[in-house]
């Protein structure tokens, strides 16, 4: 097939992780770069490309579903899907007849020239598959407010619920070298703060034995760079270094995500993590000693195979006494490659459903909690550009959601304010009249 359009329209439609939104930001700006013209998923399209997540069934689906919306925008068009469930869920793909090429998930860099081979010549050109080895390295730009970079792919670790190191391979990263060039150019573009994304960004290490705080050090010196965050990362990987460097810096914001999974060791045994709840809970309450208004998110799995109601209620207990700022909730979702989709003891998916909502209300209290201690403190937060109902949103060094009245001049700015008024929606609301603005 060769297109007619001297400048084809191309779509592109992300689901999952920051990894995969990263990399489809990144692939996009090639495209625009080479004349095509970038055009919202919603509208009509020569070229869909479609980057799938894998990790729940339920992504699956949706990724399923975002495939088959496709025929309906554009019949004629060319469909290519990229992403995990090419690796984990190949079945899936084999009965969607509309699809015109398949790029495996560590095959992501080759799209560009897949694609553009298509377009010129009418039939895209062979691909080998990678043995997952190499490093694909990508930003986005498009967000304007903050970047996401990818320092790290692959896992592993083999959790026994996980698919991810089936489908992106074995953990390796980008050079520190390599990653300071892509933040300048990021800062170049306006952009005031850089999110460090990855499978298992706490597994950063290269050739040159450079770690994660090496990294964090790197970056912090670059004078335009204003804020740096991390993305998720395991606690066993967090470091005593990087807790202390976050507690000094004034640029790596005070927000960690540290995935719990399970609050029982039994279940965590049995889930291949790597600690118990005593060192989870140990190092929670480092980084609250050493970062008072640290903002900690977490994971947790609800119902897990094996999990007794026993277990269940004392993992609640242990949730309960943490002084978490969030918890993200995923009922348990048996996948075919995941060493757990073969475990005995699985739970009824209404139990399952039952827990799901009982760790829910517990995570919104968490929350509320966390928010309500922030009353009364300055925070600097860093506004974004969407005009939603009238209002502004940004977030504070410590992730606390902020909104104001919509001005255009806030957007990309940073403000200094004392957060004291919640919403009715639960975001702290700024008077616009006041004078820090």
């Amino acid at each position: 097939m060769i297109l007619t359009s001297a400048k084809p329209h191309i779509a592109f439609y992300t689901l999952g992780c920051k990894v995969n939104f990263s990399e489809s930001s990144f692939i996009s700006d090639i495209f625009y770069e080479n004349g095509y013209q970038v055009v919202p998923f919603s509208k009509k399209a020569d070229i869909y490309v479609i980057n799938t997540c894998g990790v729940t069934s339920a992504a699956v689906k949706k990724s399923r579903q975002i495939i088959s919306s496709v025929k309906h925008k554009n019949p004629q068009a060319f469909l290519v899907v990229t992403g995990c469930i090419t690796d984990t869920d190949a079945a899936v793909l084999d009965k969607l007849e509309h699809i015109d090429l398949v790029i495996g998930t560590n095959e992501k860099d080759k799209i560009y020239q897949s694609i553009n081979t298509v377009v010129t010549q009418g039939k895209p050109p062979a691909i080998k598959n990678t043995d997952g080895n190499d490093f694909f390295a990508s930003y986005s730009l498009g967000g304007r407010t903050r970047a996401f970079v990818k320092i790290q792919d692959g896992c592993d670790y083999f959790c026994a619920y996980c698919v991810i190191p089936y489908a992106r391979g074995r953990s390796r990263s980008n050079q520190i070298k390599n990653i300071v060039r892509q933040v300048e150019k990021i800062t170049e573009a306006g952009i005031k703060e850089v999110v460090l994304t990855g499978i298992n960004i706490g597994d950063f290490k290269n050739d040159k034995k450079e770690t994660l705080t090496d990294l964090c050090e790197t970056l912090e010196a670059i004078e335009p760079l204003q804020r740096l965050r991390l993305s998720s990362i395991e606690p066993d990987l967090l470091s005593d270094a990087l807790i202390r460097l976050i507690s000094t810096s004034s640029k790596i914001m005070p927000h960690l995500h540290l995935p719990l999974q399970s609050g029982t060791d039994k279940v965590l045994k049995r889930m291949n993590r790597r600690y118990d709840t005593a060192f989870f809970a140990e190092k929670v309450f480092k980084i609250k000693k050493n970062i008072p208004d640290c903002c900690i998110g977490t994971d947790v799995i609800a119902g897990f195979p094996g999990e007794s109601i026993a277990d269940f209620e004392a993992g609640m207990d242990f949730i309960e006494k943490l002084p978490l700022s969030y918890i993200h909730v995923f009922p348990y979702s048996s996948r075919p490659q995941a060493q757990s989709s073969g475990f005995e003891n699985a739970l009824d998916q209404s139990v399952i459903k039952n827990r799901t909502l009982a760790l829910k209300a517990l995570a919104k209290n968490k929350k509320e909690l966390f928010f309500s201690s922030q009353k009364g403190k300055v925070h600097r937060i860093l506004f974004e550009h969407i005009n939603r109902r009238g209002f502004i949103y940004g977030f504070s060094e410590n992730y606390v959601r902020v909104k104001t009245g919509f001005r255009k001049t806030l957007a990309n700015s940073i403000v200094k304010a004392p957060l004291s008024k919640i919403d009715e929606d639960g975001v702290f609301l700024l008077d616009s009249s006041k004078e820090f603005f």
